[in-house]
């Protein structure tokens, strides 16, 4: 995933999602070349935008209008502990915190550059 403010996303995230930082890769002038955060046993990868280095293949949600092109789906123990979270740090709930007709209890929300998330305690897994 790009951001235009990588370090800031990376304090954003595990503030308000609850990553953590595995590894970080700075760049050059305060960009961030690589950065791997863990949720869990899962892990994104994120870095800058400005130094991807395939420009034609990836676009941030500003670049394409505030559209995003995927939608991040995480499980969580605990949706509505992890959905107060958010909401204290600031997230944009886009769907509101309800039991899914297919099990579970999620909710939907996009960070500061407008990526979307949906956090879930729906396991395809089990």
């Amino acid at each position: 995933m790009l951001y235009h403010d990588a370090p800031a996303a990376i304090v954003w995230l595990e503030r308000a999602f609850d990553f953590k930082s595995h590894l970080v890769v700075p760049g050059d002038a305060g960009t961030i070349a690589h950065a791997q955060l863990t949720y869990g046993n899962g892990m994104i990868m994120i870095g800058s935008a400005e130094t991807f280095g395939f420009p034609d293949l990836l676009k941030t949600p500003r670049e394409v209008g505030g559209i995003g092109t995927q939608e991040v789906c995480v499980t969580v123990t605990d949706a509505d502990a992890h959905h107060a979270r958010a909401v204290a740090a600031g997230a944009v709930v886009v769907t509101p915190l309800v039991d899914k007709d297919y099990g579970g209890r999620g909710y939907s929300a996009r960070d500061p550059e407008g990526h979307v998330w949906h956090f879930g305690t729906y396991d395809p897994w089990a």
